[in-house]
């Protein structure tokens, strides 16, 4: 059976030059080249969800005067999941079927929500980073008093703004 009715870019042509006497391997190969170039990336997108998700958990809370310190912990918990995983799930594990209807049942978002790319989704830009990491470290550096003030400024900063 030979397969030629298929189309391919030129690295996927160049590594099936080995195979061309083999149709029907050319054409399975083929088509997984074209899903590696065309198919969104599942785990890509399930933990950039994820990740969003723990922002907003984050900046709720925090918004309520929570500290960020064990937040990460919380935000796992309120999951259902461990914080090991939680850590795992943002460096590099993949978000299972499984568990990715776990969060969304958690986090009270409709199935399959987390395989979805979502406009609103919105990474930090490199300013914000900046303004954050300046943030926690002069939070981390403060007693309780300051704390307190930089609380009441920014809830100030916040409601003078609207």
């Amino acid at each position: 059976m030979q397969h030629t009715d298929f189309n391919v870019d030129a690295k996927c042509k160049e590594s099936l030059l080995f195979f061309q006497d083999y149709g029907t391997i050319i054409f399975y190969l083929s088509l997984f080249c074209k899903l590696l170039n065309t198919a969104p990336n599942i785990s890509r997108t399930r933990r950039s969800n994820a990740l969003t998700l723990f922002q907003r958990y984050a900046e709720s809370q925090m918004a309520q005067g929570i500290s960020p310190k064990g937040l990460e912990q919380a935000f796992a918990a309120s999951l259902e999941i461990s914080p090991s995983l939680w850590s795992q799930i943002k460096s590099s594990r993949p978000i299972g079927d499984k568990l990715a209807r776990q969060i969304e049942q958690h986090a009270s978002k409709p199935a399959q929500w987390l395989d979805q790319e979502h406009s609103e989704v919105q990474l930090p830009d490199a300013a914000q980073e900046r303004f954050i990491a300046l943030a926690r470290e002069v939070w981390q550096q403060s007693n309780a008093k300051s704390k307190r003030e930089l609380m009441q400024a920014l809830k100030l900063f916040k409601t003078s703004e609207r």
